[in-house]
């Protein structure tokens, strides 16, 4: 099988991918990372065989990736991408025997999301300066962001027909295309409705315009735009430690479950399509309950 050969079944699988489970650009690129760095290796060891690898290259290859220090979550994610490529090419008749069927995913323990303490959510919710159209844009902003627990592209991407302020829910368009109704709470729904109030008149040319959370010159702000603001107002707020865009998501999340909500209940807010992927948040919360009680049991 020559290189481009590789490619035009690589392109084949991922717009299977996208058309038939409307997988995200992310998820798409990640997936042609992972299958043309494992076609170019099987090229320079065996002459290109992507659906027929010898059964003892992966194992080398990991290997080998480990020793220039790629680490587990690395080489298991990259087998995850390749498992998922022959078992489509298998369905679709390409090859007859998964060759990676006696390979195991190597154990990687789940790495917990940065989040935050309550009271620092607090602080940073209270950041802004509300004496400026902006500062109340931000406001409005992180309280959505933490009340709904969105996404910071699914933020920033919401139009005003998105918002029902009535019902107090707001319609998320999430990974793959897909819409889902979140409840904002009290505090967002103030929020948001002071600053369609009082604020975004102030920063629309033209109010006619759909963005909900414009940026310069009406033009809907970029993710990158506001996690730059997000770090800024960390910085006011005394906030030290490492964020990261998910910081409020993840903050959203624990909070929820440290007060005693059903993770399933967490799953469909998040809109994650599998339960596993929201259970990574009962490591965190498990992880708090074991630091306050080895910082405030006499036997801790």
């Amino acid at each position: 099988m020559t290189q481009q050969t590789a490619d035009a079944l690589i392109d084949t699988f991922l717009d299977d991918l996208w058309l038939g489970q409307g997988a995200s650009e992310h998820t798409l690129s990640a997936y042609r990372h992972d299958l043309n760095a494992w076609a170019a290796y099987l090229v320079e060891q065996q002459g290109g065989e992507l659906l027929s690898p010898d059964e003892s290259l992966l194992p080398r290859w990991l290997s080998e990736r480990r020793a220039n220090g790629y680490q587990l979550r690395s080489n298991a994610r990259l087998l995850a991408s390749l498992r998922r490529f022959y078992r489509w090419a298998l369905s679709e008749g390409r090859i007859t025997e998964d060759p990676l069927t006696g390979i195991k995913l190597p154990r990687v323990r789940p790495s917990l999301p940065d989040t935050l303490e309550e009271q620092e959510v607090e602080r940073l919710l209270a950041a802004p300066q509300l004496d400026t159209a902006i500062g109340m844009r931000d406001r409005a902003m992180l309280e959505v962001l933490y009340g709904a627990g969105l996404r910071v592209s699914e933020l920033v991407g919401l139009t005003t027909d998105a918002v029902n302020l009535r019902q107090g829910v707001v319609r998320v368009r999430g990974k793959g295309d897909k819409d889902r109704l979140v409840p904002l709470g009290e505090e967002a729904s103030h929020w948001l409705e002071r600053y369609i109030r009082e604020a975004r008149g102030a920063l629309m040319m033209d109010i006619t315009r759909p963005a909900l959370f414009p940026g310069r010159h009406d033009a809907t702000m970029t993710r990158q735009t506001f996690w730059y603001r997000i770090k800024h107002y960390a910085k006011v707020a005394g906030i030290d430690r490492p964020l990261s865009p998910h910081t409020l998501r993840h903050a959203f999340a624990t909070h929820l479950l440290n007060h005693g909500a059903n993770l399933r209940v967490v799953q469909l807010l998040l809109g994650h399509a599998d339960l596993s992927t929201t259970q990574i948040y009962t490591h965190v919360a498990q992880a708090r309950l074991e630091a306050l009680h080895a910082d405030h049991h006499p036997r801790g």
